[in-house]
């Protein structure tokens, strides 16, 4: 065949092809598809799906690991879609179960089901039943723990169930040194500042010098934390002996209730506040920012 019949043929499967999509085109205009009203999902139990691909279940969960991506951005950009999210629950649950391994699945997946809206259901339970389902699977992968001591600490506000998940993500095989800490910070904000000690204190003598540092940059801020709590105890008592609160530091050094204007562990000044009475660490102190402690 000739360079010139080649040629011909080619421009005709073309010209061919470009009348086709001219004439679905014109179909679409005249008789546009009516639009999808429900969303099916006619697989719910994954212990089914399994039963029915046989040996493809590592195929079949990439699928939908898919649609459950698929579903949850459909949802993310459609604000007015009815019954956002719902199948993304149900979609990770499929993927999981046919394949228990499936790490990726529970980790991104957990955080998709956590999401508050409008980017996602604020289903923290079911990212947290998510991610126990993929540690019941396996047991030892830190990563699963990790992430749901996260859930708690950003999600529930559980602190002391994020602590614990944290300490339990820490002492699993392979697992970072940095997790440690996560756990006493966890505990700090929780309000438990002795197990937090506890636990710094360990870190304070690890073989990694940016854990030490680490740890004993926490031990100075829980050590200023027991430092306002107790200046403003000072002042409340100052209230009820003069029945007016100080006006400064220097009313509590004249009452010989302190020797010295305060200062913290790297000798920034604590603020008092005369309007609100309430004492705070410098915004200058490399202290800062402090862990938002809940009051005792």
């Amino acid at each position: 065949m000739t360079i010139r019949a080649r040629a011909f043929i080619v421009v005709l499967a073309l010209a061919g092809v470009s009348a086709a999509a001219g004439v679905l085109h014109a179909r679409e205009v005249a008789y546009p598809p009516a639009p999808v009203s429900q969303r099916l999902l006619y697989l719910r139990s994954g212990k089914t799906a399994a039963r029915i691909m046989l040996d493809f279940d590592a195929l079949a969960a990439d699928v939908y690991w898919i649609r459950s991506i698929q579903s949850y951005g459909r949802d993310l950009k459609n604000r007015n879609q009815p019954d956002r999210f719902a199948l993304v629950g149900p979609l990770l649950d499929l993927t999981t179960t046919l394949d228990p391994h499936f790490l990726i699945a529970y980790r991104f997946g957990s955080v998709f089901l956590a999401f508050e809206p409008p980017n996602g259901p604020g289903r923290a339970d079911l990212a947290i039943q998510l991610l126990e389902k993929g540690l019941a699977a396996d047991p030892t992968r830190w990563q699963l723990a990790h992430d749901l001591g996260f859930v708690h600490y950003f999600h529930t506000r559980d602190y002391a169930a994020a602590a614990e998940w944290f300490e339990r993500a820490a002492a699993l095989p392979n697992a970072p040194s940095w997790i440690g800490p996560l756990a006493a910070v966890a505990k700090a904000q929780g309000g438990d500042r002795q197990g937090s000690r506890q636990i710094l204190r360990g870190l304070a003598v690890s073989e990694e010098a940016y854990i030490r540092r680490a740890a004993e940059r926490s031990l100075q801020q829980l050590d200023a934390l027991d430092a306002i709590d107790q200046l403003e105890a000072l002042v409340q008592r100052f209230n009820e002996i003069h029945g007016r609160y100080p006006s400064g530091w220097q009313d509590l050094i004249a009452d010989r209730a302190l020797t010295g204007p305060p200062a913290d562990r790297q000798n920034a000044p604590f603020v008092y506040d005369p309007a609100t009475h309430r004492v705070s660490l410098s915004p200058e102190s490399p202290l800062m920012p402090l862990p938002e402690m809940l009051r005792r």
